[in-house]
């Protein structure tokens, strides 16, 4: 990858004659820059000179890097949008940074490609116990010796406080001061790099957090007038500013701290209606640098997926929530919120697997039946699974975890589907070993907007049955509790535990498996098969031709007969051995899930 990075249409910049600044702030008649001593003096400011369209530009001779600022204007001073770090938080003075300092070391680096990817998603802040991209460093070889080969790290654009989720960001272009420097995030992904790990980045373009977020101060025509989502405000990204700064945020990231690939929060709430949508034109731009780009949007639309030349949007993949859905339903019995339009029947789990969605396109819309096969022109690979994500462990009231809700037979059983299905799967942090650490919503606002924020989850849960009563709805954790999120970090002393170990062993084992057996490795719709059995089984068959086959049969319910499978197979996996920690068991009189292979074969 080359290292050179263009000026951006915002931000500042060092230059060979200092540091030139550029910020877009119409209809304020004038803007300059001051420049803060490390005491909060300003120790100088510059003119900034006015440009037809709304932007001010002009070059601190002084300047360089290490230098701090806000911009001046309307009677007040402001942190830059485009601040490539505050290092004293969201309202403080932003930092001039040289992204050309670092020295990368990663030049042969190569990013396994999309269909060969193994996902883990992590919390910087609640991975380790110092929470800091530094931190994170030292758990990398757990990763690589675990078996996936990406990174999938939640947002890191700074927040309010000390700690969020990360879907409160406020300054995109800017690490979070609380993990640690800019120069600490490269070092990260310098690090993953060389484990054989790809890095991707989970960014938020459909809103900015409530606190912290100037935009608006700086125009009220980032903000569409007719368009909101669920969180705020949204952005009209039919303006060319505004289309400007969003977009040039993911090659920022690309360029100079070497990201690999980024996932969209929520892009079923970004409305563009220009000739070329926002998200084909953040697909081809990052495209053109070697990235790849990856979405959450419930509609569940095949058109997000298709290439340009075919009327799509040509995004690369999407999380595919439906799996976990049809297997949480099958597994626990929920049917409350958005889980009331799944069943949790073996049919839907084979339709699952068969087409990557269970509900899609206008189906999806509807909500009430099982749409017919539109996938089938989409590669595996494009469909993200899991069992457990952020969302699907955050929007438990108090953060369970699927392990901490089913039983460990079942929790093996659905990890192999998972690890061995034909799909990309993702893999949340401390999974691979069942942890108990659950993961609850954190945030760390100021005291009114925390306290509305604490109101506002646990109203969240009123229509469920179990809260029903007030009282019970108090019990739900305190977002703004620091003890909501120190209970959210994982336990790595749980390595040390059998119980835990074991499961660790089968997740390897798993991986392992899918990245060796090589009827595992052509994951081609062309190469395997979905099939019910009588008695409730699935089968998922790889191969096709009979002498190199493999099956992997699923019971995530347990108690049925063992099926009979024609022919002479070779037991390569039980998830109820003894060395993943199970006590032994008739087959599938326990939730399990056996891989099989043709007789004679490596």
């Amino acid at each position: 990858m080359q290292n050179r990075f263009p000026s951006r249409t915002q931000g500042a910049d060092v230059v060979d004659d200092g540091v030139r600044y550029r910020t877009w702030a119409p209809k304020k008649g004038g803007a300059m820059v001051a420049i803060y001593d490390r005491a909060g003096a300003v120790v100088r400011t510059v003119l900034l000179n006015g440009e037809p369209d709304g932007y001010f530009s002009g070059t601190d001779e002084r300047g360089r890097a290490g230098d701090l600022y806000k911009y001046r204007f309307g009677g007040g001073e402001w942190p830059d949008p485009a601040s490539r770090f505050n290092p004293g938080g969201v309202h403080a003075p932003s930092q001039v940074v040289d992204p050309r300092a670092y020295q990368w070391e990663d030049e042969k680096w190569r990013c396994p490609p999309l269909s060969e990817l193994i996902l883990y998603e992590l919390h910087i802040g609640a991975f380790t116990p110092e929470g800091t991209f530094r931190a994170a460093m030292e758990k990398l070889d757990h990763l690589a010796d675990l078996g996936v080969n990406a990174i999938e790290l939640m947002p890191v654009a700074d927040f309010p406080g000390d700690r969020n989720w990360g879907y409160d960001g406020v300054l995109l272009y800017a690490p979070a001061h609380i993990y640690g420097s800019p120069n600490d995030l490269r070092a990260l992904v310098a690090a993953a790099h060389e484990r054989g790990l790809a890095v991707i980045l989970d960014v938020v373009y459909n809103h900015l957090g409530p606190d912290g977020n100037y935009l608006g101060t700086y125009s009220r025509d980032y903000f569409h007038p007719a368009h909101k989502t669920p969180w705020g405000d949204a952005f009209d990204f039919e303006f060319r500013p505004v289309r400007d700064f969003f977009l040039e945020n993911p090659g920022y990231w690309r360029r100079e701290f070497h990201i690999d690939g980024f996932r969209l929060d929520a892009t079923h709430t970004i409305v563009d209606n220009s000739e070329k949508h926002f998200l084909a034109e953040v697909a081809e731009s990052v495209h053109s640098l070697g990235g790849f780009v990856t979405v959450e949007d419930e509609r569940n639309e095949p058109q997000l997926l298709r290439p340009l030349e075919l009327g799509g949007l040509g995004l690369d993949a999407s999380w595919a929530d439906d799996f976990h859905h049809v297997v949480r339903v099958m597994l626990t019995g929920t049917r409350e919120g958005y889980y009331r339009s799944y069943e949790g029947a073996p049919q839907e789990l084979a339709a699952t697997l068969r087409d990557g969605w269970l509900l899609h396109g206008e189906e999806r819309r509807r909500r009430d039946a099982i749409s017919p096969n539109e996938c089938t022109e989409l590669g595996p690979e494009q469909f993200i699974f899991c069992i457990t994500n952020h969302d699907q462990i955050g929007s438990q009231a108090f953060g369970e975890r699927l392990n901490q809700l089913v039983t460990p037979a079942a929790f093996r059983a659905a990890s192999a589907l998972l690890c061995l299905a034909p799909y990309t799967p993702m893999i949340f942090m401390g999974q691979e070993w069942a942890t108990t650490a659950p993961f609850q919503f954190f945030t760390n606002h100021e005291t009114e907007l925390g306290r509305l924020v604490t109101a506002g989850r646990r109203e969240e849960f009123r229509g469920f049955a179990a809260f029903q009563d007030p009282a019970v709805r108090e019990k739900i954790p305190d977002p703004q509790s620091d003890r909501t999120f120190l209970r959210s970090k994982i336990r790595w002393e749980e390595l040390n535990q059998e119980a835990h170990a074991g499961a660790l062993r089968l997740y390897r084992e798993l991986l392992r498996l899918r990245v060796t057996l090589s009827p595992l490795q052509d994951r081609r719709r062309t190469n395997w098969q979905v099939s019910e059995l009588a008695n409730g089984i699935l089968q998922i068959v790889f191969g096709r031709a009979a002498s190199d086959q493999c099956i992997v049969l699923v019971d995530l319910i347990g108690g049925h007969d063992a099926p009979v499978i024609g022919g002479e197979w070779q037991l390569l996996l039980s998830t109820n051995e003894a060395r993943f920690g199970s006590e032994e068991a008739a087959p599938f009189s326990l939730p399990e899930a056996r891989v099989l292979r043709t007789v004679g074969r490596d």
